[in-house]
């Protein structure tokens, strides 16, 4: 909740700070990922056979995607190379590929953006957060266990995932391919819309005192 007041304290004293936030994670892509009840469901007559469906699981041929975003759309996005864990050797390199490309493209805020990701252990070591302060990157706090908060979490992944639910692509090539093509059908104004939303999670959160909230109205 403080984490939350804090942030909300700054958009209020600065209206372009939110404009200069970009924030980004990774997560899985999986060549299968199984459709939910609710996405597999049609409409049935009380007399229709009840549908047989069979039980799916995701593959196990996958590609982790590490991306970064902010209010106007993608800043930086690539794959892990197979094998590859994202430790925090690995995410140094990310983090000064990310650095070069807002320079390359978004050089408005090129010194004077901000960084927002989550607790995950390979983005708090001390050898990131040192790179982060040599570079004179400022991080955006985020509450520990809080998905409610994170951008990732309740837009992105959930929208580029329900594009490829369902679908099977065969190889990691395929997969990554599907992947970009749903990324670059998400317009500038659902990254706007979600950067609005998010500011009004964090009001939920101090309305809430700091407790979980997801599923309630914003």
């Amino acid at each position: 909740m403080l984490v939350s007041r804090k942030i909300l304290d700054r958009v209020k004293s600065e209206p372009d700070f939110l404009q200069r936030v970009i924030t980004g994670d990774e997560t899985w892509i999986f060549k299968y990922d199984p459709t939910t009840k609710r996405q597999s469901s049609e409409w049935r007559t009380s007399e229709s056979p009840r549908p047989k469906t069979a039980r799916m699981s995701k593959s196990r041929v996958k590609s982790m995607l590490i991306i970064f975003f902010y209010s106007k759309g993608i800043v930086h996005r690539e794959f892990v190379p197979p094998g590859q864990t994202v430790n925090q050797t690995f995410y140094l390199q990310v983090l000064e590929r990310l650095r070069n490309r807002v320079r390359r493209v978004r050089s408005e805020i090129a010194d004077k953006w901000f960084l927002h990701h989550d607790n995950a252990p390979s983005h708090t070591s001390f050898a990131v957060r040192e790179f982060l302060a040599q570079n004179k990157i400022t991080t955006l706090p985020h509450p520990p266990y809080s998905p409610d908060l994170d951008t990732c979490d309740f837009f992105l992944f959930p929208k580029l995932k329900a594009h490829l639910k369902g679908h099977h692509f065969g190889t990691v090539e395929n997969v990554q391919a599907a992947a970009m093509r749903a990324l670059n059908n998400i317009s500038s104004e659902d990254f706007l819309h979600c950067y609005e939303e998010w500011q009004q999670r964090w009001n939920c959160c101090i309305r809430s005192q700091g407790a979980y909230f997801e599923g309630d109205k914003l």
